[in-house]
């Protein structure tokens, strides 16, 4: 296990490293921001207020609101990632990895924009009626040939195997490793509550995932953006010195300090870059799965919805992180802090047990949502595959996964998850590249039309007829 382990992680760093995803990710996200005119930026505030405030678009079909299918793909994104994640970045790469996650967020919005409006314009409906989309379906649909056929089947399979691990075991792991630090309780009977309550969530399918996250995300990142907060304005002192610090290590490297062995440029962008997709999944495909089931009356605003995923993600959450373990002096104690580096630096700042308690919660509520989230995707590729018939069999087996996630030690399940969000990205990545002239012109076009996102389902009926577009 121990050699296999050593072949997963080799393989893994070559293709996280600087020759394959890295240079792929950014550059297809500088490309995409080029080609549509830094769309992530200029649209966020209609993007936020049509996902977050209007909430329904009425006038598409699709299982779940545009606001369902935003935090059905939030519950997924936002997990342990963005706790340990970001404090694994920073204790690898130094200070400066921030600004990679950062630099990863932003150019990593317009990708995500990009595989959810062809997550919802080759979307299919299935046999049971519902709503099925995603790269396993817009790769096969939007490129002609066996090229499509084989980008298709690759990210149907490396994602159906990233939901058992980033999606799953490692994820329950850290439910019942939480639980038992904060109160003491024995992983198995975590595991026995989480068996329990998946398996209930997923006998509902996509609604009932869609009704839970939408009352439940919005809690759980509320939580631990408030208490971050908190943390940050009594060391608002340090702020200045941590930003200046970020900004120079980014370009420089980190020299060794305390536990911390040091880091060059080149480590900076690489932890940064991993752990910041590993966090906000912009371009892995994944999103697009949940955005294909929203209802919708034109791609283009779900796509705008789902963009705003990894500004909530990134820009807040994982900043939030960052600036925490990095300001309260932390973050040069050592990789193999790592895991509890975050609570570490919540607890120096608040008094008593606060600060580990409500990271321990957050981890727990974090990582619970993206074992549902994922339980979505995958199930939509099984479906992919070999049809409906898989589906039930899939949640079956997953909802089992959850206890053995919660009962066992994963360090194999870890790096066998790096490689297989790689390898999801790989396949997405080329077909947004192929679709990329499909994705500028209809989104050039309609956003002419309706620039401000107002338009309402009859108007944008008759945009499409005038178009001659039946994206449906």
């Amino acid at each position: 296990m121990e050699a296999l382990n050593d072949f997963l992680s080799t393989l893994g760093g070559f293709v996280w490293g600087p020759f394959l995803l890295i240079p792929l990710l950014l550059g297809t996200g500088l490309y995409m921001t080029f080609r549509l005119t830094g769309l992530q930026v200029r649209m966020l505030g209609r993007a936020l207020r049509h996902g977050l405030i209007d909430r329904n678009d009425h006038g598409g079909a699709g299982d779940i609101s545009n606001y369902q299918a935003l935090t059905t793909a939030l519950a997924a994104t936002v997990g342990v990632g963005n706790i340990v994640g970001v404090a694994t970045a920073i204790s690898l790469g130094g200070p400066g990895a921030l600004f990679w996650i950062w630099v990863t967020g932003v150019v990593g919005m317009v990708s995500k924009y990009s595989e959810a409006f062809l997550g919802v314009r080759f979307r299919t409906t299935d046999a049971a009626g519902e709503q099925s989309g995603g790269p396993q379906y817009y790769l096969r649909r939007g490129i002609n040939g066996p090229i499509g056929k084989i980008l298709a089947f690759s990210f149907a399979v490396f994602a159906i195997i990233a939901s058992f691990g980033i999606g799953n075991l490692t994820q329950a792991n850290a439910v019942a490793a939480g639980i038992h630090d904060t109160f003491g309780v024995d992983p198995w009977i975590s595991g026995v509550v989480m068996f329990v309550a998946v398996g209930a969530v997923l006998l509902g399918g996509i609604q009932a995932i869609g009704r839970i996250t939408a009352a439940f995300v919005p809690m759980m990142i509320l939580i631990y953006v408030v208490g971050g907060l908190v943390v940050l304005a009594l060391m608002i002192d340090k702020l200045p010195s941590t930003m200046a610090l970020i900004f120079t290590d980014a370009f420089t490297g980190t020299a060794a300090a305390g536990g911390f062995v040091g880091s060059s440029l080149a480590m900076a962008i690489q932890y940064g870059v991993a752990r910041g997709i590993f966090s906000n999944e912009s371009g892995m495909g994944s999103a697009a799965i949940a955005a294909a089931a929203a209802k919708t009356s034109h791609p283009v605003r779900q796509g705008l919805v789902s963009m705003t995923q990894t500004f909530i993600d990134t820009i807040i959450v994982v900043t939030i992180t960052g600036l925490v373990v990095i300001a309260s002096g932390v973050w040069d104690q050592g990789s193999d802090t790592a895991g509890t580096m975050t609570a570490t630096a919540f607890s120096t700042v608040l008094p008593g047990q606060y600060g580990g308690t409500i990271v321990s919660i957050s981890v727990v509520f974090f990582a619970f949502s993206t074992i549902l989230g994922w339980s979505y995707y995958g199930e939509r590729c099984v479906e992919s595959l070999i049809g409906r018939r898989g589906s039930l069999p899939y949640r079956m087996i997953f909802t089992i996964m959850v206890f053995v996630g919660a009962t066992s030690e994963l360090e194999l399940a870890w790096t066998f998850s790096d490689l297989a969000n790689g390898l999801m990205a790989l396949p997405n990545l080329i077909g947004i590249l192929i679709l990329s002239g499909l994705i500028v012109r209809e989104t050039r076009a309609y956003l002419k039309f309706d620039p401000m996102l107002r338009a309402s389902a009859t108007e944008v009926q008759q945009f499409l007829q005038e178009q001659g577009t039946d994206w449906k």
